[in-house]
């Protein structure tokens, strides 16, 4: 696809179904499923939530950069990244530049209804989830947007409804990258 690695990298909150739909874009594709935070726990032998508590968030942020500068150069498939992915600049630049960026947007109480059970996810482990899921909404929507090329609405569709979307917009895409093939 047009020089580009990575056919598609998804983007968004914690429980937007990145993973999920990931999985069967992949299948879809016929092209492999790459998870930035497994391969991440793969190179720091333990668990993210571990690795968080015991080093803090920035040296976390540091490693994962290092996973996307990686992927982003060499891997070819469907990304699933960390929800906080955006916040460095340059994972931001990097995945817009090299691969074609899908951001799966869903509100905080979508999400929240989602992950209320969740006891996974280190960012969610606090005394008001909705409110702390509101806050990250807040500040990454404007990053995820600045790294996406498109934006696919969760709300409450279904897996293969989102997949439908994105295979659509791929296609678009692509139609626009080679003019008079038509």
């Amino acid at each position: 696809m047009s020089g580009k690695h990575l056919i598609v990298t998804l983007i968004g909150l914690p429980g937007s179904g990145k993973t999920t739909v990931g999985r069967q874009l992949a299948r879809r594709l016929q092209v492999p499923f790459l998870d930035s935070d497994q391969i991440l726990e793969q190179r720091l032998g333990c668990s993210i939530r571990a690795y968080f508590e015991a080093e803090g968030e920035e040296r976390f942020r540091d490693m994962e950069e290092q996973v996307i500068e990686d992927l982003s150069q060499s891997a070819l498939g469907v990304l699933s990244t960390g929800g906080g992915v955006v916040l460095r600049p340059e994972n931001r630049k990097r995945l817009h530049t090299r691969t074609t960026v899908a951001y799966l947007r869903a509100s905080p109480e979508d999400l929240y209804r989602r992950l209320r059970h969740d006891t996974q996810r280190p960012l969610l482990q606090v005394a008001d989830p909705l409110s702390r899921l509101r806050e990250l909404f807040e500040l990454r929507d404007p990053l995820y947007l600045e790294a996406a090329h498109f934006v696919i609405e969760t709300g409450r569709p279904s897996v293969v409804s989102q997949v439908n979307k994105i295979m659509m917009q791929l296609e678009l895409d692509e139609l626009k990258a080679s003019p008079g093939s038509a």
